[in-house]
């Protein structure tokens, strides 16, 4: 039986950008949000592009809310974009499972240009290699604090020789010389790490608040860490939430952070400092249950556009 939408008596239309924000081209960007799907980087040949399929199952899940993008957002306080739309989406970037490198440089350039002309890329995911070249493209224009939102550390070196794949992806982004600080938050149970790889990451300088001290203590201890007035990139891997929000994920584990969890941190970040870039990553719509998670996910992209709006 098909599954039925109140889509159709709220007015929407069949959109295929985020929320029905208009399409556009690196031309056209100047300033607010810039949407672009990232299906894949540098898939370890054990997984391959096992979320390319996320772009799309993201925006669909959100899509038919796209005739009431004007009307009030309880979690921002007023519509996503109280002054008229202020974002665009290029689409997706084209990708191949065998040219890694190509993937990236696209991912890198793209990330560069929009950050150029004064957008704030908002890239949706694609596996956990993608914030590596994602946060690459912000090298040219300035210094950055990075805040991780996941249940893993990615801080191995390299897993089967290859140093750019999901696992390394925080190591990698704290040796860029414009990367000047990194909170990890919401790490639990079991994943790749080796405790020489946490022991790495402490005496390197990262901070890290557990999925567990933040269900006794709070998101306010999170953004306590963050530098006032730094220009932040976050990276979400959504298995840092529970899988009972977002189930769709590679490594699921109990325990994960909430919703209000992940939207609380963002504000808090748009309210100290300024939010510069985001990704959210590691979806799989394949294993998702009724669109939950992704409408999870497309709903915490929708704070982040209405959080950018709001600093512009």
């Amino acid at each position: 039986m098909a599954r039925k939408s109140i889509g159709t008596m709220m007015g929407s239309q069949t959109t295929s950008t985020f929320i029905g924000i208009p399409a556009g081209t690196l031309s056209d960007v100047s300033g607010g949000s810039v949407v672009f799907g990232a299906p894949c980087a540098t898939p370890y040949p054990s997984v391959g592009a096992y979320c390319k399929d996320a772009p799309a199952a993201i925006r669909g899940a959100i899509s038919s809310y796209q005739a009431n993008i004007h009307h009030m957002d309880f979690d921002l306080g007023g519509p996503i974009f109280p002054n008229g739309v202020n974002a665009i989406d290029l689409g997706d970037l084209d990708f191949d499972e065998s040219d890694a490198a190509g993937n990236r440089e696209r991912i890198r350039s793209t990330v560069s240009q929009i950050v150029a002309n004064g957008g704030v890329p908002v890239v949706i995911g694609g596996d956990d290699s993608i914030p590596i070249p994602m946060i690459e493209g912000f090298a040219e224009h300035g210094d950055y604090f990075v805040v991780q939102i996941d249940a893993h550390i990615d801080y191995r070196d390299e897993v089967g020789g290859e140093k750019l794949g999901l696992s390394s992806t925080m190591r990698r982004a704290f040796e860029m010389d414009h990367i000047k600080g990194l909170v990890q938050v919401g790490q639990r149970g079991i994943g790749s790490a080796r405790p020489q790889d946490f022991e790495d990451a402490k005496s390197h300088g990262v901070k890290f608040v557990s999925a567990r001290e933040i269900a006794s203590g709070g998101i306010q201890q999170v953004i306590d860490l963050i530098p006032a007035g730094a220009k932040v990139i976050v990276d979400l891997d959504c298995d840092a939430l529970d899988p009972s929000i977002v189930p769709g994920v590679i490594g699921r584990s109990p325990g994960g952070l909430t919703y209000w969890n992940v939207v609380d941190l963002l504000h808090g970040i748009a309210g100290k400092a300024k939010l510069s870039g985001f990704n959210l990553v590691e979806f799989m719509p394949d294993s998702d249950v009724d669109d939950i998670g992704a409408l999870n996910n497309a709903r915490i992209i929708c704070n982040v556009l209405g959080l950018v709006a709001r600093q512009s």
